[in-house]
């Protein structure tokens, strides 16, 4: 993959930012963090810009170029696998170690979204897949289909097509996590930062763009598995108030070692 980003004002990169922006809004802040207000952002801020409220829409950096020369990341992990999936095509059940949350972290935050498959598909499932079972709630559910039906709207009428019908063809919106920085662990608490790359390409023909954003993760091993909880994201929060939070950018960028960035390779 090229190193050099579109134009953020390019009609690709905005999709990706805003199907990067719903994902990171939903499985992290505006379930978990409930009422609660702080100044980190609910998943990117751009640099020099104010942080939105937790409970605000996440949004990418729209400023950020990644360099011209490749600068090796000094950390990199293979984060474990699930040991299955679920019914739901999750993966599920992690090692019982700070990788292992830090990869659940990761595979939540990680969606597809082509043809058929819908926004709220992917928020459901992992709103299912990875949520405590004290945020399994009929109302926090109903908060996910509803504003992950709101983004499957906007996206649809980006890409030409009526609200509820397929993407055009070829067409996919994707989100990866491509770094993290641990904040603090415990044997059954991990809180995290995230790094994660959105790209889209809306049809067959059309070049791919893409951007990244951070945000915040929180988890809990409940029930013999990690599981992204309401009070573990408050404690989070606390935790990084009045702290420094770690850049946007891109594995390669020297800014990233800086930031203490751990970069993803293939899972184990």
């Amino acid at each position: 993959m090229s190193r050099t980003r579109g134009a953020w004002n390019t009609k690709g990169t905005w999709i990706a930012g805003v199907a990067l922006a719903a994902v990171l809004a939903l499985t992290a802040y505006s379930l978990l963090a409930g009422g609660d207000s702080g100044s980190v952002a609910a998943g990117a801020a751009g640099k020099g810009s104010p942080a939105p409220s937790v409970s605000g829409s996440a949004s990418p950096d729209p400023q950020y170029t990644r360099p011209a020369d490749w600068t090796e990341p000094e950390r990199w992990t293979a984060l474990p696998r699930g040991q299955r999936t679920d019914e739901r095509g999750s993966q599920v059940g992690f090692p019982h170690t700070v990788e292992g949350a830090a990869s659940m972290m990761a595979v939540a935050n990680s969606t597809t979204v082509e043809g058929e498959r819908s926004n709220v598909d992917e928020q459901l499932r992992i709103y299912r897949s990875y949520m405590g079972p004290a945020e399994q709630t009929a109302e926090n559910a109903v908060k996910v289909e509803v504003h992950g039906r709101q983004i499957d709207k906007d996206l649809a009428e980006q890409l030409g097509v009526q609200a509820g019908q397929p993407l055009p063809s070829g067409a996919y919106l994707r989100t990866h996590v491509v770094g993290y920085k641990v904040i603090k662990k415990s044997d059954d608490e991990v809180s995290v930062w995230l790094l994660t790359r959105g790209v889209t390409k809306p049809g067959e023909t059309k070049k791919e763009e893409g951007t990244y954003a951070r945000s915040l993760a929180a988890a809990q091993w409940q029930g013999g598995d990690w599981k992204l909880t309401a009070d573990s994201t408050r404690r989070a929060l606390k935790d990084i108030e009045g702290q420094p939070q770690p850049p946007i950018v891109a594995p390669g960028d020297a800014a990233f070692n800086e930031g203490g960035w751990t970069a993803i390779r293939a899972a184990s």
